[in-house]
């Protein structure tokens, strides 16, 4: 790169730069605030930029917080589909392999503790944001997991080790049976519980899982 263009280059970085610092700022206190309750000026101290830089990159408070819940999940997204990915990949043991998923699934609140500090506020607002907000953010994060988890499964029927009629309902089966206790007695990974305790939950659902979707003899 020439110095001409490493100079034209450095603007450009600069933009970049100060536009992640103002979504990692907008990360951090609409986590902690929520969607109504958190102000561009809290955004700007948190992300130390001017309200002008924010309005520079975001026309409002709204397409900021579109933006960032689009990007935040999709993260996430590419995490969960990673995770399903792995373990779907070779399944040789059908219990143990579905058991390793559930168990790892179940606790990846922890890894991503702001974004799920995020989706605790946006459920507790969910009445009072913009229609446009959720669909936005179900379509960037849970909606593509979950069909990817529905085409596993799907998978696992056609290769005949599982009876399934309804990848997409099967899927969500297997969540709530296996992770959705969880979710809801750590706040989202919030609030720790024993590892034993999510063992116990993770195997009593695998084990009603299974009995409803093995095949039958």
């Amino acid at each position: 790169m020439t110095g001409i263009d490493e100079a034209a280059a450095r603007p450009r970085r600069g933009l970049l730069e100060k536009r992640q610092a103002v979504l990692r700022g907008a990360l951090t206190v609409f986590a902690r605030e929520g969607y109504t309750r958190g102000s561009i000026g809290e955004i700007a101290k948190e992300a130390g930029v001017s309200t002008r830089t924010i309005y520079n990159h975001f026309a409002d408070k709204d397409e900021l917080f579109r933006t960032l819940i689009r990007e935040s999940a999709s993260r996430v997204r590419d995490a969960h589909i990673a995770q399903i990915d792995r373990h779907f990949a070779k399944i040789t043991d059908l219990a143990a392999d579905l058991r390793a998923f559930a168990r790892e699934y179940a606790t990846a609140g922890t890894a991503f503790s702001e974004h799920f500090a995020l989706v605790r506020q946006i459920q507790a607002e969910a009445g009072h944001l913009p229609r446009e907000v959720l669909e936005a953010w179900q379509d960037a994060g849970p909606r593509p997991v979950n069909a990817a988890l529905a085409g596993r499964f799907a998978e696992l029927g056609e290769k005949g080790l599982l009876e399934i009629t309804d990848p997409r309902r099967a899927a969500m089966h297997f969540v709530l049976l296996t992770g959705t206790e969880v979710s809801t007695r750590t706040f989202l990974g919030a609030v720790p519980i024993p590892d034993a305790d999510i063992d116990h939950i993770v195997d009593a659902g695998l084990e009603v899982f299974l009995r409803a979707y093995l095949p039958k003899p």
